[in-house]
């Protein structure tokens, strides 16, 4: 057994990141597990729900809002970095018992440097608050953490994390167009016309961007700058 973690939805405009953590051995998961963007939606949601359900596998699942994406001290390598730290400590808390230590923990690289990627990320889980602070607070098993780029489709553990961090990215983005009745949110990435056109019509008609919207993304920006545009264009 050992762990992988991957992230979905690092680079759209609306919703969150959700990072995902699958403690197992390959051997007891799906034989089609994959990368998330090469399993199907509804193949995904089954396979996501049998991990969940499989008492041989730990899951551990954690979200980074908007809000806290927005936030000008921080950036998106490091919140990555952060949300799969929290994710691991999710599933590290529901091994099974007489796992031995460390564990060893593979993530899908979420920065140009692999190396400096499971440097941070083996940091962020050890330290006593998630925040990259040093000093183990004993509260979870020492991890052994390596990155590599493509691990979710190199490596069927980190593959069956992307799948599940997708299914719950789904499910947010589910909800949110469901808590904008009179619209169409569409997938959430800026090039998505869908949600461009979204956000053009809710700030045209509110004034401001929705909750839902990383405000510092450009695309974001660019709806409130055209609206803005507009509204001088008309006086």
């Amino acid at each position: 057994m050992y762990l992988g973690v991957d992230e979905a939805g690092k680079g759209p405009a609306l919703g969150p990141m959700v990072a995902a953590a699958v403690a197992a051995d390959p051997a007891d998961l799906p034989a089609d597990v994959d990368d998330s963007k090469r399993v199907a939606p509804a193949r995904r949601e089954e396979i996501a729900a049998a991990l969940r359900g499989d008492p041989a596998v730990a899951v551990g699942v954690a979200r980074v809002d908007p809000d806290e994406i927005d936030r000008p001290d921080t950036d998106m390598n490091t919140l990555t970095v952060r949300g799969q730290a929290l994710a691991v400590r999710d599933a590290l808390a529901d091994l099974p018992a007489g796992v031995a230590e460390p564990v060893r923990v593979v993530a899908d690289a979420g920065d140009t440097s692999e190396e400096r990627f499971a440097r941070r990320l083996g940091e962020f889980v050890e330290g006593d608050g998630a925040d990259g602070a040093r000093g183990d607070d004993g509260a979870h098993p020492a991890v052994d953490v390596t990155a590599a780029h493509g691990a979710d489709e190199d490596d069927p553990v980190v593959g069956a994390a992307s799948v599940v961090a997708k299914v719950v990215r789904d499910a947010a983005m589910a909800d949110l167009d469901a808590a904008y009745p009179d619209y169409d949110i569409g997938s959430g990435y800026p090039s998505d016309p869908a949600t461009r056109a979204f956000l053009a019509a809710y700030v045209g008609d509110h004034g401001a961007l929705p909750d839902c919207a990383r405000e510092s993304w450009a695309t974001c920006e660019d709806a409130l700058a055209a609206a803005e545009q507009s509204a001088l264009d008309e006086f």
